[in-house]
């Protein structure tokens, strides 16, 4: 066999041997990712379980992927004829798609700003949104200025608040803009386009992976809020869903110790809790999927860039 013929042949043998190693390599990693996924997965699982399981076989027996008696007792609670949970779900739904679409669209809008060098004092703006991320004015300017400008005991309670935009944000969309070439704008301004149209036109569609991540911050940020409830609202009707569920779960709590020892059904205290998260981290986890391909590039490049 002449020398060519055996070094070709070692080398089909070397692309075999890595190409095993790196098939190997490849289920281990397959293989730990989805073990790390069920870790992850088994929780919630539980949580879905505990929910649908009577309270006197959780109080005998504690949790169990296997409960000794199911129920729905705690969703009949939260779901009934009676129940305000409905209402409240709209509520926190209308305030979490409207407040997350305008402070986005705010938060792009002070971001392409600061970013764009026409703008003449843009780094003293930039250090003056910074220094409101290191001090705060405190909570009774905040809530002056919120009862004057109407926000009060109603929708706009749950949504003006919360409106202005994170610093945090507006920064993660400045730097992004930063890496985008400057020449893509001067050469709109040469075709004769305003700054609303190279904003909105030329570059809000390149901005689209940090404007998922800031969307995905803000209707996480507006879904949980209950903070401007328990300050700004007294109607029970604009009660948002993490305020009345809290309310709810307290009262269970207070019936609970007063019907301690009484021969009767106990109220599913425990499967509310569970209950509860299940519906509270349902439209998140449903909007998670849509927005994933766009969260880790928005982040990094928004992060690093500028």
């Amino acid at each position: 066999m002449s020398e060519r013929a055996i070094n070709e042949t070692d080398i089909r043998t070397n692309n075999v041997q890595t190409t095993r190693g790196e098939k190997i390599g490849s289920v281990i990693i397959h293989l730990v990712i989805l073990l790390f996924a069920l870790g992850c997965l088994l929780p919630v699982i539980m949580v879905v379980i505990v929910s649908l399981t009577e309270e006197k076989s959780i109080t005998l027996y504690g949790y169990s992927f296997i409960p000794h008696a199911w129920s729905a007792a705690a969703y009949k609670m939260m779901f009934g004829k009676s129940s305000a949970v409905p209402r409240s779900y709209l509520v926190t739904t209308a305030a979490t798609v409207i407040g997350t679409f305008f402070a986005a669209i705010i938060t792009f809008g002070a971001g392409y700003t600061l970013a764009n060098k026409q703008c003449r004092y843009r780094n003293g703006l930039s250090l003056y949104f910074y220094f409101t991320m290191v001090f705060s004015a405190g909570l009774v300017p905040w809530y002056m200025v919120s009862k004057m400008i109407g926000a009060y005991d109603n929708m706009l309670a749950l949504i003006v608040p919360s409106l202005m935009f994170s610093p945090f944000n507006m920064f993660l969309v400045r730097n992004f803009v930063n890496g985008i070439p400057d020449a893509l704008n001067e050469s709109a301004r040469i075709d004769g386009a305003g700054e609303v149209r190279i904003a909105f036109q030329i570059y809000f569609p390149l901005c689209k992976a940090v404007l998922a991540t800031i969307t995905l911050f803000y209707a996480i940020g507006y879904w949980n809020n209950y903070f401007n409830a328990v300050m700004l609202i007294n109607d029970r009707k604009y009660y948002p869903l993490q305020m009345l569920l809290f309310q709810i779960q307290s009262e269970i709590t207070a019936m609970s110790k007063l019907m301690n020892g009484a021969q009767r059904v106990n109220p599913p205290k425990e499967a509310f809790k569970m209950a509860t998260s299940v519906v509270t981290m349902g439209p998140i986890i449903l909007l998670y999927p849509f927005l994933q391909k766009y969260f880790v590039k928005g982040m990094v490049i928004g992060a690093v860039k500028g």
